[in-house]
């Protein structure tokens, strides 16, 4: 299936690796271009130089005012257009509520939600009809995860926002979309396992609970992205999407 996205335009943010990373890959592979942010220069020229020539890096940080602005620009003046934007940050500090401070909270409130916020209402005000916003969440939108109780607390927020988006930019033909994903093999999930005292054991106990028994590849996860962005999923808005390996209980 074409899913429409050759020359079409994007911004992704936290792209140089995991998650944000996957997603820009497959938009790329599928004929779209990409602008990629990190908050390394290095770090994100490279991410952007090894997804090629349709790809520009550009070093950003969600939690900054001035960056949706800057970079909605980079991607009109360098590609001409813009159709889209995903929204994809690092995961906040781990932690209990009795242990996280307040200087975590207020740190991932800036980057998480407040930089996410931002950013789509930027992306509202250029995108015309066709155009789609997408955040990356988690499955704390449904279900809490033990241990990880700042994204607990912002990630659903995040979800009320962007249904409520939805509703509002659905009549101008714009779209708003959110991923939830579970167990992914990525940086950040090897980092959440090997908190533990036997990474290995934690990996396969909640693999165990997982239906398909696995953790996601972060490919797997780039192509759901992949498509929720593109003309292909054209009639789907306001949906929180899990690629979970059904893992969430609910429908």
């Amino acid at each position: 299936m074409d899913l429409g996205l050759k020359d079409r335009v994007y911004v992704v943010t936290g792209a140089t690796r995991g998650l944000g990373h996957a997603a820009a890959r497959e938009l790329v592979a599928d004929g779209a271009r990409v602008v990629i942010t990190g908050r390394d220069a290095k770090t994100v020229a490279d991410a952007a130089a090894a997804l090629g020539p349709n790809a520009l890096g550009v070093a950003a940080d969600n939690a900054d005012p001035d960056a949706a602005a800057r970079l909605i620009g980079v991607a009109r003046e360098r590609f001409g257009r813009l159709d889209g934007v995903l929204v994809s940050v690092g995961g906040p500090a781990p932690g209990f509520a009795a242990d996280n401070t307040d200087a975590q909270w207020q740190a991932a409130f800036d980057s998480v939600f407040l930089g996410a916020v931002r950013l789509a209402r930027a992306a509202a005000a250029e995108l015309g009809e066709g155009g789609v916003i997408g955040f990356v969440l988690s499955g704390s939108v449904h279900e809490p995860i033990a241990g990880l109780t700042i994204s607990n607390g912002l990630r659903p927020g995040l979800a009320g926002f962007a249904k409520s988006l939805s509703v509002e930019l659905g009549p101008r033909g714009i779209r708003v979309v959110g991923l939830l994903p579970g167990r992914i093999s990525t940086d950040r999930m090897r980092q959440l396992d090997g908190l533990s005292a036997d990474p290995e054991a934690t990996r396969a106990a909640n693999e165990a609970r997982v239906p398909l028994r696995r953790y996601g590849t972060p490919e797997e996860f780039g192509r759901a992205a992949a498509f929720l962005l593109s003309p292909a999923a054209s009639y789907v808005t306001g949906v929180m999407l899990s690629v979970d390996g059904g893992a969430r209980h609910g429908f």
